[in-house]
């Protein structure tokens, strides 16, 4: 295995780990914390969200690099991508709508519920999905 590789490797499962721990196992449980409301829940969401989708770009990137740099099979490349238009879905297309929600309810307005949650969690089975993939073929090649 390539020097490149094992970077690819090792960025890709801790990036499916961040998202696994975060997304699927630290957001649900805020909410069941004692004494943790709504506007605390979100205040705390979208600093943990804004941070980890920071990491995941530049995790995103790194990989990026070492694939453009090298010979990459297509079908791991494939997976990479999709990974990749996922994240930039939940960046351009739902992350500002659930900001914008969150603002009217941290804000104290009655907002209604939203579905762009769906949405984001949607896309995060799809990103764990392809990352898995990304890292089960890099150690197969």
């Amino acid at each position: 295995m390539s020097t490149g590789t094992a970077i690819v490797v090792a960025v890709t499962f801790v990036w499916l780990g961040m998202v696994l721990a975060i997304s699927f196992v630290e957001a649900p449980l805020k909410f069941r914390a004692p004494s943790v409301t709504l506007q605390i829940g979100l205040g705390i969401g979208r600093l943990v969200f804004r941070a980890l989708n920071t990491v995941e770009v530049a995790f995103a990137l790194v990989i990026l690099a070492i694939v453009a740099a090298g010979p990459t099979p297509a079908r791991i490349a494939a997976a990479f991508y999709v990974a990749v238009a996922a994240l930039a879905i939940q960046l351009i297309a739902v992350r500002p709508r659930l900001t914008r929600r969150s603002d009217q309810v941290l804000a104290g307005l009655d907002a209604p519920r939203s579905r762009g949650h769906y949405a984001y969690v949607g896309l995060e089975v799809v990103k764990v999905v392809a990352l898995l993939i990304v890292g089960i073929l890099l150690l197969t090649v």
